[in-house]
């Protein structure tokens, strides 16, 4: 391996990732990819087209992904700091419907590959933060979908996280543990739950 270390999650298709840094006075240099050490890894993966987002603390995007036209997204952040969740929506996985998380910050450089299959989303736990992602399949116009960020038969534990179930992902009651409301769009207030949501076969 080079100066990107591969490291296999718990669910099969995850993966970490943790680039070398190189750091002085002046600052630091990173490989944020390589494709060589990705190959060496087993990951094969091309990526078509790279996003960058920003959101305020508070903003929970997800949990999203694509039907017919299935996205593998390798997340970062560049600035502040997100807990970054991938849910296996894989019909056949022995770990079908559950949930993996990870914090990742400008600070630590961590990176996380999701493989095609799950749905993923990410809650803001710093006042701003800027997200990079590299996908390997287009934005399909009528092909996202999603699914309940906090549907109980998942049980994700979003850190800090303050509110009771109310049968929805509606995000009414529920705040940060320093009481700023969590902040969702309309329409990943209305995803299903994961009984209701689409799998992959």
């Amino acid at each position: 391996m080079g100066q990107i270390k591969v490291t296999p999650c718990p669910i099969k298709g995850l993966y970490l990732i943790e680039p070398a840094v190189h750091g002085d006075a002046r600052g630091y240099f990173t490989e944020t990819y390589n494709q060589r050490d990705m190959t060496e890894a087993g990951l094969n993966m091309v990526f078509v087209q790279d996003n960058q987002s920003m959101s305020v603390k508070g903003v929970l995007r997800g949990l999203h992904f694509q039907k017919q036209y299935p996205q593998g997204k390798l997340v970062r952040v560049i600035r502040g700091s997100v807990f970054d969740v991938a849910v296996d929506l894989r019909k056949d996985s022995e770990t079908y419907g559950q949930w993996y998380g990870v914090e990742l910050t400008a600070e630590n450089h961590r990176q996380f590959y999701i493989s095609e299959g799950f749905a993923h989303g990410f809650l803001v736990l710093s006042d701003v933060a800027e997200f990079c992602y590299k996908v390997t399949d287009f934005w399909h116009p009528g092909d996202e979908s999603g699914l309940a960020w906090n549907d109980p038969a998942i049980g994700i534990a979003w850190p800090g996280l303050q509110g009771a179930y109310p049968g929805s992902a509606s995000a009414a009651g529920y705040t940060l543990a320093d009481d700023t409301p969590l902040n969702l769009s309309d329409k990943d207030q209305k995803w299903p739950v994961l009984k209701e949501a689409f799998s992959f076969t």
